[in-house]
Protein backbone atom coordinates (compact mmCIF):
# COMPACT_ATOMS: atom_id res chain seq x y z
CA UNK A 1 0.00 0.00 0.00
CA UNK A 2 1.10 3.49 -0.96
CA UNK A 3 -0.09 6.31 1.27
CA UNK A 4 0.40 10.04 -0.22
CA UNK A 5 -0.66 12.57 1.66
CA UNK A 6 -1.21 16.21 1.12
CA UNK A 7 -2.94 19.59 2.37
CA UNK A 8 -1.07 20.48 5.43
CA UNK A 9 0.12 24.16 5.80
CA UNK A 10 0.25 27.21 8.27
CA UNK A 11 -2.73 28.27 9.97
CA UNK A 12 -3.81 30.90 12.80
CA UNK A 13 -4.92 29.43 15.82
CA UNK A 14 -8.63 28.43 15.79
CA UNK A 15 -8.42 28.09 11.83
CA UNK A 16 -9.16 24.83 9.89
CA UNK A 17 -7.30 22.45 7.59
CA UNK A 18 -7.91 19.15 5.64
CA UNK A 19 -5.59 16.73 5.29
CA UNK A 20 -6.08 13.96 2.26
CA UNK A 21 -4.47 10.74 2.09
CA UNK A 22 -4.78 8.57 -0.96
CA UNK A 23 -3.73 5.26 -0.81
CA UNK A 24 -2.63 2.62 -3.86
CA UNK A 25 -1.74 -0.37 -4.41
CA UNK A 26 -4.52 -2.91 -2.40
CA UNK A 27 -8.04 -3.15 -1.65
CA UNK A 28 -8.53 -1.22 1.71
CA UNK A 29 -11.02 -4.03 2.83
CA UNK A 30 -10.56 -5.22 6.81
CA UNK A 31 -7.91 -2.48 6.87
CA UNK A 32 -7.37 0.26 9.33
CA UNK A 33 -6.28 4.47 8.23
CA UNK A 34 -5.48 6.81 10.14
CA UNK A 35 -2.49 9.77 11.07
CA UNK A 36 -0.24 9.89 13.85
CA UNK A 37 1.88 12.77 14.51
CA UNK A 38 5.32 14.14 15.44
CA UNK A 39 6.20 17.69 17.04
CA UNK A 40 9.85 18.60 17.26
CA UNK A 41 11.57 16.59 20.05
CA UNK A 42 8.32 14.52 20.77
CA UNK A 43 7.73 11.13 20.32
CA UNK A 44 5.02 9.94 17.45
CA UNK A 45 1.16 10.46 18.69
CA UNK A 46 -1.58 8.62 17.64
CA UNK A 47 -4.08 10.73 16.04
CA UNK A 48 -6.97 9.40 15.00
CA UNK A 49 -8.14 6.40 12.93
CA UNK A 50 -11.48 4.66 11.11
CA UNK A 51 -11.77 1.57 10.02
CA UNK A 52 -11.98 0.98 6.38
CA UNK A 53 -15.25 -1.80 6.05
CA UNK A 54 -16.87 -0.29 8.88
CA UNK A 55 -16.26 3.19 9.31
CA UNK A 56 -15.27 3.41 12.85
CA UNK A 57 -13.65 6.05 14.60
CA UNK A 58 -11.38 6.37 17.16
CA UNK A 59 -9.67 9.39 18.28
CA UNK A 60 -6.78 10.46 20.91
CA UNK A 61 -8.94 11.81 23.60
CA UNK A 62 -7.34 15.79 23.02
CA UNK A 63 -8.62 15.77 19.56
CA UNK A 64 -12.01 14.50 20.42
CA UNK A 65 -14.59 17.52 18.80
CA UNK A 66 -11.88 19.34 17.07
CA UNK A 67 -10.94 16.81 14.28
CA UNK A 68 -12.65 14.15 12.74
CA UNK A 69 -11.76 11.30 10.03
CA UNK A 70 -13.72 10.49 7.05
CA UNK A 71 -13.16 8.01 4.11
CA UNK A 72 -14.26 7.81 0.48
CA UNK A 73 -14.35 4.54 -0.78
CA UNK A 74 -14.46 5.09 -4.09
CA UNK A 75 -10.76 7.32 -3.99
CA UNK A 76 -9.52 5.29 -1.46
CA UNK A 77 -9.20 8.01 0.14
CA UNK A 78 -9.07 9.20 3.90
CA UNK A 79 -9.37 12.81 5.56
CA UNK A 80 -9.14 14.51 8.22
CA UNK A 81 -10.61 17.58 9.33
CA UNK A 82 -8.99 19.81 11.75
CA UNK A 83 -10.89 22.44 13.52
CA UNK A 84 -10.07 25.07 16.18
CA UNK A 85 -6.68 24.57 15.65
CA UNK A 86 -4.20 25.25 18.75
CA UNK A 87 -0.76 26.24 18.78
CA UNK A 88 0.10 22.29 20.30
CA UNK A 89 -1.19 21.02 17.00
CA UNK A 90 1.93 21.94 15.45
CA UNK A 91 3.33 18.46 13.81
CA UNK A 92 4.15 16.48 10.79
CA UNK A 93 1.21 14.77 10.69
CA UNK A 94 1.82 11.23 8.81
CA UNK A 95 -1.31 8.90 6.97
CA UNK A 96 -0.72 5.58 8.57
CA UNK A 97 -2.52 2.03 7.38
CA UNK A 98 -2.44 -1.18 9.14
CA UNK A 99 -3.67 -4.11 7.62
CA UNK A 100 -6.14 -5.27 10.24
CA UNK A 101 -9.55 -3.88 11.00
CA UNK A 102 -8.51 -3.69 14.59
CA UNK A 103 -7.70 -0.06 15.51
CA UNK A 104 -4.39 0.17 17.97
CA UNK A 105 -2.48 3.54 19.21
CA UNK A 106 0.90 2.27 18.64
CA UNK A 107 2.79 3.48 15.78
CA UNK A 108 5.02 0.10 15.19
CA UNK A 109 1.00 -1.30 14.47
CA UNK A 110 0.92 0.35 11.82
CA UNK A 111 2.20 -1.49 8.74
CA UNK A 112 2.35 1.63 6.03
CA UNK A 113 3.41 5.31 6.41
CA UNK A 114 3.38 7.90 4.17
CA UNK A 115 5.45 10.92 3.97
CA UNK A 116 3.95 13.08 6.13
CA UNK A 117 2.68 16.74 6.04
CA UNK A 118 3.85 19.30 7.93
CA UNK A 119 0.62 21.66 10.04
CA UNK A 120 1.99 24.73 11.34
CA UNK A 121 -0.57 26.26 14.08
CA UNK A 122 0.71 29.47 14.64
CA UNK A 123 -0.59 31.99 17.69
Amino acid sequence: VQLQASGGGLVQAGGSLRLSCAASGRTLNRYVMGWFRQAPGKEREFVIAITWSGGITYYADSMKGRFTISRDNAKNTVYLQMNSLKPEDTAVYYCVARASDIVTTTPRSYHYWGQGTQVTVSS
